[in-house]
């Protein structure tokens, strides 16, 4: 990369560690925050659920509006979006104004990060694009495993303590946005594309079938369901079966984030070079898998804390991979196809935590089976997929 690029991949780096530290703040805190105000399991699963739903709902307009209007007007409305959310978050223990903050952070989230990627695939060559997605994916990563970590010591001076906290470090990254973040170079074809007639919702989901990347889309989904039906139950889950403290899921959390950042950092872009998207999403989805088989059988922190290191250290894999696969698959309609992307892992964030949620009250160990189911459907897709594309390859000789 020039350093020009490096420059700009910097500050995009630094931009999404800023705005997913802030979110991640609040992890450790959340099962002690839910007891306090007499919430559970299916309460947890909606806080993820309606902020993912909001998502959904609005990242086809959000994709259209990063190729129409430009990546920088985006990401600033939607990192202002992510603020507002906490602020409304601190202010009140009402679960009617819970939830509506995460309508509003589902929001920002839907402008942000389909802009991101797309400033990304703007400003890197075909070849260079992995790499990219790698370095914000790692700096997402990092965010998570800062987050967490100062939230747990934090929660010493108050459970919304932090909640202040990341509010006024989300305000610094619209701040920082606003001040150092250029627009790049919209690619004529794509702002083209943007200027036409808007679509209902449910048109540009039918138009996204017919796309080159529609399986990884249906991969998105799928896999994001299963995951994120893990993600939203497990603070709760080691609060429950190991009395584990705010300290302890933070480390948890930090630890599995590290884990990330060093894998999206050196390890994503070689893979990738060598062996390409596909047989990666194959090997690290049966990895996942393997993890989700594992925590069934978890009798203590320590192991359940390895077995959590296999699945981040896959999920840190797959989603920069399935990000670089539709961002190479997509040609000039980068906006349309990382909203697409954004909506259908939305589809998933929505189901699997309002399923995880309301199954973890059932059984706590039904989550996690219900990700496992998931992610061996993943897998059966992604191989019959490949066969199918190794098929066509051979037959176009």
């Amino acid at each position: 990369m020039t350093g020009d690029q490096r420059r700009k991949i910097i500050i995009l780096m630094i931009n999404m560690f800023i705005a997913i530290g802030s979110f991640g703040i609040i992890i450790p805190i959340l099962p002690a925050y839910l007891q306090s105000i007499n919430q559970g399991g299916t309460a947890a699963g909606l806080f993820i659920a309606i902020f993912a739903g909001a998502q959904f709902l609005f990242s086809p307009i959000a994709g259209k509006w990063t190729d129409q209007y430009g990546r920088r007007k985006m990401i600033i409305y939607g990192l202002s979006g992510l603020t507002l959310s906490m602020f409304i978050f601190y202010a009140s223990d009402s679960l009617l104004v819970l939830y509506t903050s995460r309508v509003v952070g589902g929001i920002g989230c839907a402008l942000l990060i389909p802009a991101i990627f797309a400033y990304v695939a703007d400003i890197t060559t075909f070849d260079q694009r992995a790499k990219g997605n790698s370095l914000v994916s790692a700096a997402m990563s990092l965010g998570i495993v800062v987050g967490p970590g100062i939230g747990g010591f934090l929660a010493d001076f108050g459970l919304k303590f932090p909640i202040l906290i990341s509010a006024l470090v989300s305000l610094v990254a619209v701040i920082f946005s606003i001040i150092l973040l250029k627009e790049s170079d919209i690619n004529q074809a794509g702002r083209a594309a943007a200027m036409a007639e808007d679509e209902p919702m449910a048109r540009k989901i039918a138009r996204s079938v017919k796309m080159p990347y529609f399986v990884p889309l249906i991969i998105t989904l799928v896999m994001s369901f299963g995951l994120i039906a893990y993600e939203s139950v497990i603070g709760l889950y080691l609060d429950n079966q190991f009395d584990s403290t705010a300290k302890d899921i933070a480390i948890m959390v930090t630890a599995t984030g590290v884990v990330s950042v060093i894998v999206q950092l050196f390890v994503v872009d070689k893979i990738v070079n060598r062996f390409g998207e596909v047989p990666v999403l194959n090997v690290f989805i049966g990895v996942a898998a393997a993890g989700f088989f594992l925590s069934l059988f978890a009798t203590n922190y320590s192991f359940f804390f390895v077995i959590s290191l296999i699945i981040f250290l896959s999920t840190s894999i797959l989603r920069p991979v399935l990000n670089t696969l539709i961002s190479k698959m997509a040609g000039n309609e980068q906006g349309f196809a990382m909203g697409m992307n954004n909506a259908y892992m939305s589809i998933g964030n929505v189901a699997g935590p309002t399923l995880a949620g309301l199954l973890y009250d059932v059984k706590i160990t039904y989550p996690f089976i219900l990700g496992l189911v998931l992610l061996v459907i993943t897998l059966f897709i992604t191989l019959t997929w490949q066969k199918r594309s190794l098929k066509a390859k051979a037959l176009a000789r």
